[in-house]
């Protein structure tokens, strides 16, 4: 396919040398008697529920576990052929996607029962909060952990945290892979090859290449290319003293797009806070100036040593570099689209193509060394897990300057006459600079070629306008560093079979530098905070249990490095103390039907103290705090060895108690603040998710789901928003024999116009339309 080619060298020569070595290997193995028991034994443990966590920070069965934990499975991920997080995460009910205007405002922004996960994202257990879209071809499966748990992962984590877990070297011999494609030139493939070389030594390979246009917009719209690799080796296998060397590159070469502005006219307060009335797929972007490009790559080094049959020593370092790079068109309403208050018809005063970049440069290296296992003190039984972790992030960011060659302009002032300097000269202003907030639209410019296409049609925008100006990097206008050491200690200890008692303690000291490298000014945070854990849980049967849990987290200034949208150091936050919130939980866990399906239900309230609030213009304070109470429901595994099912529903009732004073970006703070009370962005009250299948014939299975959400907030006034709404899939899979199946996958089937994310002032982000993908996937 021409769009492998396109991409950077990743997969070489060398790679398909060692994939044409492994899948001989396993065909050759085939005709062996061993490769069908390994087969047998990799399909059984495949389920929609999954009973053990692959975090071994979590001591105690997910059954045990006195915490809402929500898992996509392998299965899952397989089922639904997502190919992104983010569309893995609509999976999970209680979880929605936000936009930002800086950071990554395009990639992955979670909320989790209500507050930000950005900087709450880990792979196999170590932080990973640099801006990024993240692929799933390198993922077995994703941990979603609800609640507050800043013992479990450090700073943030105040409605949970996500942890990915990678694919990576493993005993026997496997080839998998899949060949797909689908509408809007949808084209995918990807190849899993794993070899044991025997004598404890395994080696695997997974690569992929993505192309998509974003279904609905065909070629005037989005585009998402990608490409990544990721071999490991394991040292080994089945003895004391394990070793895995891993590596993970990522690059995507994206067309973005933010989506539609609300429908609130500027100078005109009627208007309805939801997005614009236009067609379904319009996309103001600017194919001939917009992108985003990123680059992603890990290097790992796990070193386990099994002490005794109950004790292992563990120690794991990482380096991360991400780079992150855009500009992309920002749909500003700001200079236009009044309504006729007579009419209430929309004037087509067009639509600002404001430019948003970034340039930034990631490195983080982590350290994780840590004990666990069990022992007894007498009667008590204790799982345990005590470590220490050290990391140091250093983030480089930049802009591009992005600029025209059209005339100036005289300003003028708010009554709209001209103005002029105290020489009498006509003060002039050039609208088309990337920050610039006048001019484009304005009447003496207007839309298309007067404007040089930065003002473009609210209802027919041309995506292919040619893009007449220029761009220039400007790149580490600010480095920022953060430093973080911790320890930890998380125990489980079973006072009788029936009573569980949860504990845990961890202290982080957190250290961040902002420094302006023009200057050499540096601005620092340094503090450090202790997070808790305790939970009891009650076992009424050896398949069952019934817990309450308390939990804390802490989010420090600038815990992402400033690479997202938590923010930076400045010099009014700089001596502010980490924000904290607190969560209380009672709930359930049951497993029924022979252990084939788990059923949970929990009640829940988390409490977000000393937020950070402004003052006045210079004046900074841990004075807000919010609230969100909430139930959650769900069910996952088999009903029958048929029919399997995956289903979910969350309640969220959230209230920003104390948002502090109403401030404007100048810095104006009044009293009152129309957004005390309001529920807080971002949280649906009601979202459900359903993902079932049935095998109607011994080689046919049909599956279908359903994601359904409330109305959402982008703002804290609660005057912009999007419409809740109801999307459906389905699939239908053929199993030609026992090794190949060919797949269809229709997604958002009924072609349901919805909105994903909502960002707080101009824009929201819709979703993709209905699209097919038809998969040819093989396992040996």
């Amino acid at each position: 396919m021409s769009f492998i080619k396109s991409r950077k060298k990743i997969v070489s020569t060398a790679i398909a040398s060692s994939l044409s070595v492994i899948a001989t290997a396993a065909i050759a193995q085939e005709e062996t008697t061993q490769l069908p028991t390994i087969k047998a034994q990799a399909t059984a443990e495949q389920s929609l529920k999954v009973d053990e966590s692959a975090n071994k920070k979590f001591v105690a069965p997910l059954l045990d576990t006195p915490k809402s934990v929500s898992v996509i499975s392998k299965q899952l991920i397989e089922d639904t052929q997502v190919t992104t997080l983010s569309d893995a995460l609509r999976t999970v009910p209680g979880i929605t996607l936000g936009a930002g205007e800086g950071g990554n405002p395009n990639g992955d922004r979670p909320f989790i029962r209500g507050y930000s996960s950005e900087s709450s994202m880990y792979v196999d257990g170590i932080r990973s909060a640099t801006s990024q879209n993240r692929e799933m071809f390198a993922v077995e499966q994703v941990e979603v952990s609800k609640g507050s748990s800043s013992s479990l992962g450090g700073g943030g984590s105040v409605g949970g945290n996500i942890n990915l877990i990678s694919k990576v070297a493993k005993k026997g011999d496997s080839l998998e892979g899949s060949v797909q494609g689908g509408t809007d030139d949808y084209q995918r493939i990807t190849l899993d090859g794993n070899k044991d070389f025997g004598n404890g030594v395994a080696a695997r390979v997974v690569v992929m290449g993505h192309h998509n246009n974003k279904a609905g917009q065909g070629d005037d719209g989005a585009e998402y290319k990608r490409a990544g690799i990721a071999p490991s080796i394991t040292f080994g296998l089945d003895t004391a003293t394990r070793g895995t060397l891993s590596y993970y590159y990522l690059k995507t070469d994206d067309t973005p797009d933010a989506g539609v502005p609300y429908n609130n006219p500027n100078n005109y307060s009627k208007g309805s806070g939801k997005p614009i009335d236009v067609k379904q797929g319009i996309y103001y972007g600017w194919k001939d100036r917009d992108f985003q490009k990123q680059e992603n790559q890990i290097g790992t080094f796990k070193l386990e040593h099994d002490i005794t049959d109950n004790l292992t020593i563990s120690n794991v370092a990482t380096y991360n570099k991400s780079k992150n790079d855009y500009v992309w068109t920002q749909p500003d309403d700001s200079q236009g689209n009044f309504i006729n208050s007579a009419t209430g018809e929309l004037k087509d005063a067009g639509i600002w193509r404001r430019a948003n970049t970034r340039i930034t440069d990631t490195d983080t290296f982590s350290d994780q060394l840590s004990l666990f296992g069990k022992f007894n003190t007498g009667a008590l039984k204790h799982s345990f897990n005590v470590g220490a972790e050290y990391s140091k992030a250093e983030s480089d960011k930049g802009s591009y300057n992005v600029t025209g060659n059209i005339k100036p302009i005289q300003t003028v002032d708010k009554n709209g006459n001209p103005v002029f300097d105290k020489d009498g000269k006509p003060v002039m202003t050039t609208p088309t600079g990337g920050s610039t907030s006048s001019g484009a639209c304005s009447s003496y410019y207007g839309q298309g070629a007067a404007s040089e296409y930065w003002c473009t049609s609210t209802f027919n925008p041309n995506s292919k306008d040619p893009w007449l100006g220029s761009i220039s990097a400007n790149k580490a206008v600010t480095t920022t560093t953060s430093e973080t050491t911790s320890v930890y200690l998380l125990d489980t200890i079973e006072i009788t079979p029936q009573w569980l008692l949860d504990l845990g303690v961890r202290w982080d000291k957190f250290d961040t530098e902002l420094k302006t490298n023009a200057t050499g000014v540096k601005l620092e945070n340094n503090t450090d905070f202790f997070s808790y854990q305790a939970g009891l849980t009650f076992k009424p049967t050896e398949n069952s249990s019934v817990y309450a849990s308390f939990a804390t987290s802490a989010n420090p200034v600038g815990i992402d490095a400033g690479d997202g949208s938590e923010t930076a150091v400045n010099a009014n936050n700089k001596d502010l103390d980490p924000e904290k919130a607190r969560t209380y939980e009672i709930g359930t866990k049951w497993d029924v039907l022979d252990d084939k399906l788990n059923l949970t239900a929990a009640i829940f309230r988390t409490e977000k103290q000393n937020t950070r609030i402004q003052l006045d213009p210079t004046t900074y304070t841990n004075g807000g705090d919010s609230k969100v109470d909430g139930i959650e429901l769900g069910v996952n595994g088999n009903i029958t060895d048929k029919w399997a099912v995956s289903a979910g529903y969350t309640y969220l009732d959230s209230e920003q108690t104390n948002p502090g004073p109403s401030c404007t970006r100048a810095g104006v703070c009044t009293y009152p603040n129309l957004a005390k009370g309001k529920q807080l962005p971002n949280v649906p009250k009601n979202s459900a998710t359903l993902w079932t299948t049935y095998k109607v014939l011994p080689q046919v299975t049909l599956g279908a789901g359903a994601v359904a959400m409330d109305k959402v907030y982008g703002n804290a006034t609660n005057t912009k928003w999007v419409p809740g709404y109801v999307r459906y899939d389905a699939m239908a899979k053929y199993d030609v024999n026992k090794n190949v199946n060919v797949q269809l996958n229709v997604n958002n089937l009924s072609d349901t116009r919805y909105f994903s994310k909502a960002y707080s002032s101009h824009y929201a982000t819709e979703a993709e339309g209905r699209s097919a993908v038809l998969s040819l996937n093989f396992k040996y």
